[in-house]
């Protein structure tokens, strides 16, 4: 049977804990068929960001015409952009981009920087589920993001800026808020008490599209990639990898 095909729009982590290599990680475990466009190269590992090379936005558009014009895309992951010259390549062909889910990378797990907000304002009107954390949604809204109270309040302001859902994520709480319809639900999960938790956003981000690629509903595919994520962080808790925060186990 031919598999669904996914879409990753996102940066390179050298570490390979984030970014593309965790979201082709997530798709195939999932049972999608990744494909990419690679927005920009970091020299990274579990200790931080060392370096950054934006890609071109020719090239990105490049990428993402040569993907679009021989692939059947089901769903759409955008992570790290970097560039607003990008992101207006994305925003340009939303129309193309189906399912689509923006993740609003700003920070790493490891606290470097990624991309500056007016590189992910472009693209808040376009996608089926924006996936910002509580600082990201705090960044996005220009206020404080941390009670359940304030992440209903930011998701709702986010979602009237057009996305159909929002899901700000509450990390090591293991409580995420999901707004949709108009309505604003509560997700709580039991918390994984791990330091391997390198690449978990873009692991929730990409699990959601691949849900949505197999035919999930946005609430279906947001409580399936949640449960994803559990796993995954619980099957590599006990890792040694590196000497900073490891990465999940996407294959657990």
């Amino acid at each position: 049977m031919t598999p669904v095909v996914v879409l990753t729009i996102a940066g390179s982590d050298s570490g390979g804990g984030a970014g593309i290599q965790a979201d082709l990680k997530t798709f195939a475990a999932l049972g999608a068929y990744g494909v990419s466009v690679i927005t920009a190269v970091t020299a990274q590992n579990t200790r931080g960001v060392t370096a950054i090379h934006s890609i071109p936005a020719e090239i990105v558009a490049a990428q993402l015409d040569a993907v679009l014009s021989d692939f059947e895309v089901a769903a759409v992951k955008v992570g790290m952009v970097g560039d607003p010259a990008v992101a207006e390549v994305i925003a340009a062909r939303a129309a193309e981009l189906p399912n689509l889910v923006v993740d609003p990378v700003l920070v790493a797990t490891s606290g470097s920087e990624l991309s500056g907000v007016a590189s992910v304002e472009p693209l808040i009107p376009y996608p089926r589920v924006l996936t910002p954390n509580r600082h990201e949604a705090g960044a996005l809204t220009g206020g404080r993001v941390e009670t359940a109270e304030e992440m209903a309040r930011a998701a709702a302001d986010l979602a009237a800026r057009g996305p159909e859902a929002v899901v700000v994520t509450g990390s090591e709480l293991a409580i995420d808020l999901l707004h949709a319809g108009g309505r604003s639900e509560t997700l709580r999960g039991e918390p994984v008490l791990t330091a391997n938790n390198h690449g978990s956003g873009c692991t929730f981000s990409s699990a959601i599209a691949a849900r949505l690629a197999l035919g999930d509903d946005v609430a279906g595919a947001v409580r399936a990639a949640k449960s994803y994520v559990a796993r995954a962080l619980a099957g590599g808790r006990d890792w040694k990898l590196g000497a900073g925060p490891g990465p999940l186990h996407h294959f657990a």
